[in-house]
């Protein structure tokens, strides 16, 4: 009976297998792939990709009510309430509906994200043919879309798209960037970025709609002076198991429990700080610890308060938001707007006063630097002015006097051990109350995104108050003999040596030099190296054996010469990148002005051209290289600034023939809101490079740069100056021709031609090398869109890079 019985329950026991293994393939259980054809839906909590160890988990997460980003997380919750700590997020942005909202790996390779409405909120962008496509969650926490026996190997990964968190052996490039969250609770993109700047320095901006400052590494320092180097161009970075963060730009440093084997994260938080944290075992459970930040003081840190208001912090406290007198918080939930007047400012006949702050500092943002002033004079300088909103008075040891800053915007404001102080105008009859406001509620929190300190645990022993006294009797001694040291070095060396943390007035990058020490750096001025409008340019070696290019602005007319140096000044200490000259110090002393630059070993692209230095290859990347520092110069930087004399005497070429842009001395700063702001008091430029709106008294714009660099590009191409063919002329049309019109004229010459001849007739034949002809052909197309007569037809310095980055011409 028993054997019978047996054969009885085998087909049985084969239907509970197979229904086993088919649940177990459903796409409601977890998994460590996903296949072509198949989805993670967001209906089931279960359905999510699992890494191999466990660590991970991909899936939807909710980011608020019937609103989910596809997201990888730690599988492990932390804490009483359970809280996921989240990696990384393909939709922060656009979250997607919590019914039949899906995850597909479609037939054709594309990874995509559909919304309830099938709508497409987010896609991998990839095509693929492979059978064998799957998208896998591995154990470092990277979400790949793998092909096996197929090149490349990996199509997509979530590592080379970070969110705000970089995990351990995840490289951060040159194309990646990090995103802060909008707070703790809100996960959409915020106001801070961590990028590679285009000097390859890694670097933090506050980019909010209105303002845009990079604050780390600190905009007073030099990237010497902050530990960085902009000479490499792998721009890499990574955190190792370990704990230790290296960078190309020679950041690099270990965490506070270096070495111990711990999951560890790189996150940029809602703040704007950079922090490491280790997860630790504590009773209660695991947590995120911090073992480095980049800030310890995040009053520094640029936007934290928003506009018109000051930030505090202290240990015990943490960090606080206060708006400056006579203003209120603009939004009652969110410090990171700031305040706004409680009055309207620049009213006739209203009398107008200062609340002064002590001890506070407001970074940037100078309207004017006035040297050697009275506070009398400052107050009158600013009441005089409708757009000063304030002023900063400082003293200077070294110069023994005071100095005014003028402000037109009131951000990043902090009080510290800055030891001087600023004044904000309002109206008088406000100054007396909205003093008084600011000393009695100026302990205002910033809210729940405060600094976690770095903890410890020790076990708490017993103690006798005996033991407690003679404790805080030995610290207050102690206090007392580090106050006494400090006093005695501050009072030693304060005549020797200008603090770190002076306030400069466009930025402390720049060192002021004595006209002596220049005059020695160039052996009493014997080497020039280059001469222009504004004035000559010399060879120097400085005191730390750098060799640099000092420039003297002519003593001509000392008025003149005083506009064209501050223009310069307040032009070049706003920018940085890689394709600008950096400056490195000035010199104002009686009539002298002068600016000191990095040297540039291969001179001015002009100097190239006439010793025929430049090979087809050399002279492509120039045009490119020049067209992303004017693109910058008009688009990316914190104020819209116009070259106005862009020629090849003003583009400088490094050792490996890289292009920077120099000489600002002409350049003309405009707010980016007033594009038809034509207040120029002369015409600016030179001769054959200046666009058709100088000459017709037409409202000048970014277009005019953009005219001269099409005219510098058809000068590199064809080897022949702008002034030369308005002196010679081509002789076929009877009459004088620009090199504009003549090149336009051999085009012409050739309409219907499919040999492209025009391109060999106009190409300079004594560039060495072989040339691309679809390159070169694009690049002339280019330029003379570059050149058109009518601005508008013109394109935008980005539209030219994005043209000879990526051609769309035809033949």
């Amino acid at each position: 009976m028993a054997l019978p019985s047996l054969y009885w329950y085998i087909p049985l026991l084969a239907i509970l297998c197979n229904s086993l293994l088919t649940y177990s393939s459903s796409p409601f259980s977890p998994g460590h792939s996903l296949s072509k054809r198949s989805s993670i839906s967001v209906d089931s909590k279960y359905d999510n990709l699992v890494s191999r160890n466990s660590l991970f988990t991909a899936g939807f997460f909710q980011v608020g009510i019937n609103a989910y980003c596809f997201s990888i997380w730690f599988t492990e919750p932390l804490g009483k309430n359970a809280n996921l700590t989240i990696v990384w997020m393909a939709n922060r942005d656009v979250p997607v509906n919590g019914k039949n909202s899906k995850l597909s790996l479609h037939d054709d390779g594309n990874l995509v994200l559909h919304d309830a409405d099938q709508s497409i909120v987010w896609s991998s962008e990839t095509k693929s043919t492979s059978g064998l496509l799957s998208l896998l969650l591995e154990d470092t926490g990277n979400l790949v879309l793998r092909q096996p026996n197929a090149d490349p190997d990996v199509l997509w990964q979530s590592f080379d798209y970070p969110t705000d968190t970089l995990l351990p052996d995840q490289a951060f490039t040159k194309n990646s960037e990090m995103v802060s969250s909008r707070s703790t609770a809100n996960f959409s993109s915020g106001f801070y970025r961590l990028y590679f700047e285009n000097n390859n320095v890694l670097s933090l901006v506050y980019n909010n709609p209105e303002i845009t400052s990079v604050y780390w590494p600190p905009p007073y320092e030099t990237t010497w002076a902050a530990g960085r180097t902009t000479y490499n161009n792998s721009r890499i970075a990574k955190l190792n198991s370990e704990g230790r963060f290296k960078s190309s730009d020679d950041l690099r440093f270990n965490v506070s429990d270096f070495g111990m084997r711990r999951h560890r994260i790189m996150k940029l938080d809602s703040d704007g700080n950079i922090r490491f944290y280790s997860l630790v075992d504590e009773k209660d459970g695991k947590k995120w610890e911090v073992q480095w930040q980049a800030f310890s003081s995040p009053c520094k840190i640029h936007g934290v308060c928003g506009p018109n208001s000051l930030c505090t912090y202290s240990h015990e406290t943490g960090r606080k938001c206060a708006c400056v007198p006579g203003y209120e918080k603009k939004n009652l939930t969110d410090w990171t707007y700031g305040c706004q007047p409680t009055f309207k400012p620049c009213i006739k006949g209203v009398v107008e006063d200062y609340v002064e702050l002590r001890l506070v500092e407001f970074y940037g943002f100078d309207n004017r630097y006035l040297e050697n002033r009275t506070l009398q004079e400052c107050k009158q300088i600013c009441l005089k002015d409708c757009n000063c909103k304030g002023f900063q008075f400082r003293y200077f040891n070294d110069k023994g006097y005071y100095t005014c800053y003028t402000k037109n915007l009131l951000y990043s404001g902090y009080q510290l051990d800055f030891k001087d102080s600023v004044y904000i105008k309002l109206p008088k009859k406000l100054v007396l109350s909205a003093q008084q406001t600011f000393i009695s509620g100026s302990s205002l929190s910033c809210g729940p995104d405060q600094i976690i300190p770095i903890q410890r645990s020790y076990e708490k022993k017993h103690e006798s108050s005996s033991l407690k006294v003679l404790l805080w009797f030995a610290y207050g001694i102690g206090v007392l003999v580090v106050l006494f040291a400090l006093t005695f070095f501050y009072i030693a060396f304060k005549d020797s040596s200008t603090t770190a943390k002076s306030y400069f007035p466009i930025s402390s990058g720049f060192k002021r030099f004595t006209y002596s020490e220049l005059k020695t750096a160039t052996r009493n001025f014997s080497e020039e190296i280059g001469r222009g409008g504004a004035g000559v340019v010399y060879k120097g070696k400085l005191s730390d054996d750098r060799t640099a290019g000092i420039k003297m602005l002519k003593e001509v007319n000392i008025h003149q010469g005083e506009a064209e140096f501050q223009a310069e000044i307040s032009t070049i200490g706003r920018l940085n990148h890689m394709h600008l000259i950096e400056t490195w110090g000035y010199c104002i002393e009686g009539k002298h002005r002068l600016v000191v630059y990095e040297y540039m070993e291969n001179g001015s692209l002009a100097a190239c051209l006439d010793s025929n230095k430049l090979d087809w290859g050399k002279k492509i990347d120039i045009a490119i290289g020049t067209a992303k520092g004017l693109a910058y110069l008009h688009e990316e930087c914190l104020e819209w600034v116009l070259h106005c004399d862009v020629k090849p005497h003003n583009i400088l070429l490094d050792t490996n023939y890289n292009p920077k842009v120099a000489d600002f001395g002409l350049s003309k700063l405009f707010d980016r809101g007033a594009t038809e702001n034509s207040s120029f008091s002369r015409i600016r430029g030179t001769r054959g490079y200046m666009a058709p709106e100088w000459v017709f008294n037409l409202p000048i714009t970014s277009k005019v740069d953009v005219y001269s660099y099409g005219v510098v590009v058809l000068e590199m191409i064809t080897g022949k100056s702008p002034l030369q063919m308005l002196q010679l002329g081509d002789g076929s049309s009877g009459g004088d021709q620009t090199l504009v019109e003549w090149v336009r004229g051999k085009i012409r010459e050739h309409i219907g031609s499919t040999n492209g001849t025009w391109i060999e007739e106009i190409a300079d034949g004594r560039t060495s090398g072989e040339y691309d002809t679809r390159a070169l052909i694009n690049l002339v197309n280019v330029a003379l869109q570059c050149a058109e007569e009518d601005r508008d037809a013109r394109p935008s310095m980005s539209q030219v890079v994005n043209n000879l980055l990526h051609p769309g011409f035809e033949d």
